[in-house]
């Protein structure tokens, strides 16, 4: 498996009440999201990126302000108004 090496300010853990551990824990998350959320990996991908389940990671998409998924009007239709 690769690794990706973020440099970042000792001072931004602290500045957010985090502890390091704690900080890139969610830094790895927000960014699991993010590409989620553009829609270049599907949310088991994004999952496994931020090394938890597919269903925490669904659920924990709106803490990121980020929708779990994305319905479209005619896709709404078919699920919520069948005859």
């Amino acid at each position: 498996m690769k690794k990706l090496l973020i440099e970042y300010p000792e001072s931004i853990p602290a500045i957010l009440n985090l502890s390091p551990e704690n900080f890139e824990h969610e830094a790895k998350i927000a960014l699991a999201v993010k590409l989620y959320e553009m829609g270049r990996i599907t949310s088991g991908q994004a999952a496994s990126l931020a090394g938890i389940s597919r269903v925490s990671f669904l659920l924990i998409c709106k803490h990121y302000g980020s929708a779990s998924v994305e319905w479209d009007q005619e896709e709404l239709k078919a699920e919520f108004f069948k005859d």
